[in-house]
C-alpha cells in the first residue's frame, strides 16, 4: 500500500490535470460547420456509379457542384439557413446519362425537315412525303431523313417507283443512316446521273442488275452526287437543330454527348462550330460537349492542317473538338461494309475507304498532339484496320492517353475481340441494335451463320479487359438510354418476342449504367467532372420513375425521367414536383 502522502499528491495532480484539460477544452476553438448547401436532395436510392461507395441516401450541392453524398443523417449536416431540402420520398437518383456517339445537328436538322422517322410503312412513307410537298409549294427539292431499309427487301436497297408517284417534277431526296440515299427520277435526272454514269470512288449508284438503269439509292460516296439538289441550311437552322437536339437529349436525362462527326469546310472553317458556339453564348448548350472533326477520305495527311486550326478555334470558345471521326467502311446489308471474308454466295468482300498505311499515318500524327481517333467500322476487317493502326501508333508512341475509341463493331472476329483491352480502345457500342429484328436479318443473310454468332460482342470484350461506352448513333436510332440499357441486359427488342441475339453477349445492369455514365465522361476526357456521384464533380443528376435495379429487365424501357440536373440547375422537370 502505498503512503497517505503519496496518495494525497496523486489525487492532487489528478484533479489539476483534470482542471487543466477542462481549461484547455472550454478555451480550444470550435469546429467549423460542415459547408452548407445550396440544395440537398434526400431520403432517395442513390447510385452513384462508384465502385468504392454504389448506394447512398442522400446528395449535397452547391454552386452546381456536388458537395457531400452520404446517409439522410450526413448530409443533413449540410442544411443552412438558405438550404433548399428536397425529399425524394424513396425515388432512384443516378448520373445524368452520356452519349458517346451522336449527331445532334444532323439529328435536329433531319426533324426540322420532311422526317421519316414515325413511319412504319411505305404506305405511311407515301402519306408524310406527299404532305412534305403539299406543305412546300413550288419546284424545289423535298429533303428528308428516317427511312426504314428493311421495308425494301431483300437488301435494302430502295426504290424510285414510290417516290415517282409522288412527284415526277420536283427532286425528292431521303436519307437513311448516313450511308444510303433514296431518290426520285427527277433527282437522278438533274444531277445527271444514267446507266452510263461510272460509280464514284468508295460508293455506288444501286441499278437494276438487267438494264443498268439506277434504280433510286445512292451509297456512301455516291450520295455527293446530289449535293448541290439539297438546300443548304441556314445558320439559324443550325443553332435550331442544336436547341432541339439539347432539349431532346435533357429530357431523357443526357446532359452529355460526343458529336461523332462534325462537318468542316477546306481552309479550316466550320459553321457547324460557329452554330455551337452561338448557343453556348446564349446559355442554351445545356450538355457536355466533345466534337469529331470529320477526316475527309478524298484527302491525305495535308488536311492535319485545318484539322488543327478548326480545334484551336474550338478551345478559343470554350469547346472541345479533339477528336477526329474516320469513315473506314460502310454497312453490311448492302455489302459496302469490309469483311475478311466474302459475303454469302459472292466472292465480294466490301473495302476500306481509307488503307492502312493512310489510316496508320494520320493516326500517329494525331496521337503525338494529344488527339483522340474516332473509327466508324462496321464489318469485321474494318475493325481489324482500326485495331492495327492503333497498334502501329502504340509502338512507336506506347500507351499514351489519347482514348482512342471505335464505333459500331457491328461484327468483331474473335482474335480480335481481346485487342480492345490490350490497346485501351473504347468498344461505342449501339446497345439497342444487338436483337434480333428486321435489319438485324438483313444483316445475317449477308454474313451467314457462323459470322452471325460474333454480332456486337459487348460481353466478351468486357471479360477480356476492354473497356465499353454506348451511344445511339441518333438520329439513325433512338437515343432513349433505358431503351438500349433493356437492350443491353436481355438482347431483346423492348416489347419484342423474338429470340434473344447471342444472349452470352449481354451485360450486367452496372455495367450497362457504367457505359453510359463514367465511361462516357472517359472517352470525352471529362471523368474528373461528370459521369459519377461524388464530391467536387459537376451536379449532372436524374431522378427516375422507377428503380432500375427492381424493375424487370423487361419493363426498363417504360421508365421515364422525372428530373434532369446540369451543373446543378434543372433542365427538365420541376424540383417542386419531387416533394409530393
Amino acid at each position: 500500500m502505498a503512503p497517505r502522502f503519496a496518495r494525497h499528491s496523486l489525487f492532487l495532480r489528478s484533479a489539476t490535470a483534470g482542471l487543466l484539460l477542462a481549461a484547455t477544452a472550454n478555451s480550444a476553438p470550435a469546429l467549423p460547420a460542415p459547408e452548407a448547401a445550396d440544395l440537398i436532395l434526400t431520403n432517395g436510392r442513390v447510385y452513384t456509379v462508384e465502385e468504392g461507395k454504389p448506394w447512398a441516401q442522400a446528395v449535397a450541392i452547391k454552386d452546381g457542384r456536388i458537395l457531400a453524398v452520404g446517409s439522410v443523417a450526413e448530409i443533413a449536416k449540410r442544411k443552412g439557413a438558405k438550404t433548399q431540402v428536397v425529399d425524394l420520398h424513396g425515388r432512384f437518383l443516378m448520373p445524368a446519362f452520356g452519349d458517346a456517339h451522336a449527331h445532334p445537328i444532323f439529328g435536329g436538322m433531319s426533324h426540322a425537315r420532311c422526317s421519316l422517322h414515325a413511319g412504319k410503312t411505305l404506305d405511311d412513307y407515301r402519306w408524310i412525303i406527299a404532305e412534305c410537298v403539299k406543305k412546300n409549294s413550288g419546284t424545289g427539292t423535298i429533303f428528308g431523313s428516317g427511312f426504314n431499309q428493311t421495308l425494301f427487301p431483300p437488301n435494302g436497297i430502295p426504290n424510285k417507283q414510290l417516290l415517282d408517284e409522288i412527284s415526277k417534277d420536283r427532286p425528292l431526296i431521303f436519307e437513311s443512316d448516313g450511308h444510303t440515299l433514296w431518290v426520285n427520277s427527277k433527282a437522278l435526272e438533274l444531277a445527271g446521273i444514267t446507266k452510263d454514269t461510272p460509280d464514284p470512288k468508295n460508293g455506288t449508284i444501286d441499278r437494276d442488275p438487267k438494264t443498268g438503269e439506277p434504280v433510286g439509292g445512292l451509297e456512301e460516296s455516291a450520295m455527293a452526287l446530289v449535293d448541290k439538289l439539297v438546300p443548304a441550311p441556314t445558320d439559324a437552322d443550325l443553332q435550331g437543330a442544336i436547341r432541339y437536339t439539347v432539349r431532346f437529349f435533357n429530357s431523357m436525362g443526357i446532359t452529355s454527348w460526343h458529336d461523332a462527326a462534325v462537318e468542316w469546310d477546306k481552309g479550316g472553317t466550320s459553321r457547324a462550330i460557329d452554330a455551337y458556339e452561338a448557343v453556348k453564348a446564349r446559355g442554351e448548350l445545356t450538355m457536355h460537349t466533345a466534337m469529331d472533326l470529320r477526316w475527309n477520305n478524298e484527302r491525305g495527311i495535308e488536311q492535319m492542317g485545318d484539322i488543327l486550326k478548326l480545334s484551336a478555334r474550338a478551345k478559343q470558345i470554350g469547346l472541345a473538338a479533339n477528336g477526329v471521326k474516320f469513315f473506314i467502311d460502310g454497312v453490311i446489308p448492302q455489302r459496302t461494309a469490309a469483311m475478311l471474308k466474302p459475303y454469302e454466295g459472292t466472292s465480294e468482300r466490301g473495302a476500306p475507304q481509307i488503307g492502312l498505311d493512310t489510316l496508320s499515318e494520320a493516326v500517329a500524327a494525331l496521337d503525338a498532339r494529344g488527339m483522340q481517333s474516332h473509327f466508324h467500322t462496321i464489318g469485321d476487317a474494318a475493325v481489324r484496320e482500326a485495331l492495327d493502326a492503333v497498334e502501329r501508333t502504340r509502338g512507336k508512341d506506347g500507351m499514351t492517353d489519347t482514348r482512342p475509341m471505335m464505333s459500331h463493331m457491328n461484327v468483331i472476329d474473335p482474335a480480335d475481340q481481346p485487342r480492345f483491352g490490350k490497346l485501351n480502345v473504347t468498344a461505342v457500342f449501339q446497345p439497342l441494335w444487338a436483337c434480333n429484328e428486321a435489319y438485324m436479318d438483313l444483316t445475317k443473310e449477308q454474313i451467314g451463320p457462323l459470322r452471325s454468332t460474333y454480332i456486337y460482342p459487348a460481353g466478351s470484350v468486357l471479360r477480356a479487359g476492354g473497356r465499353l461506352a454506348y451511344g445511339a448513333d441518333w438520329s439513325v436510332a433512338s437515343a432513349n438510354p433505358f431503351e438500349g440499357i433493356e437492350v443491353a441486359l436481355t438482347r431483346v427488342g423492348p416489347e419484342g418476342d423474338r429470340l434473344p441475339l447471342e444472349p452470352n453477349e449481354a451485360v450486367t445492369l452496372a455495367q450497362a449504367l457504367k457505359a453510359y455514365t463514367l465511361n462516357v465522361a472517359y472517352v470525352n476526357h471529362l471523368e474528373k467532372e461528370t459521369g459519377s456521384i461524388l464530391p467536387g464533380k459537376s451536379a449532372d443528376l436524374i431522378v427516375l420513375d422507377q428503380d432500375l435495379f427492381k424493375v424487370p429487365a423487361r419493363r426498363i424501357h417504360a421508365t421515364r425521367v422525372v428530373l434532369t440536373m446540369f451543373r446543378g440547375r434543372t433542365v427538365h422537370g420541376s424540383l417542386d414536383g419531387l416533394g409530393r
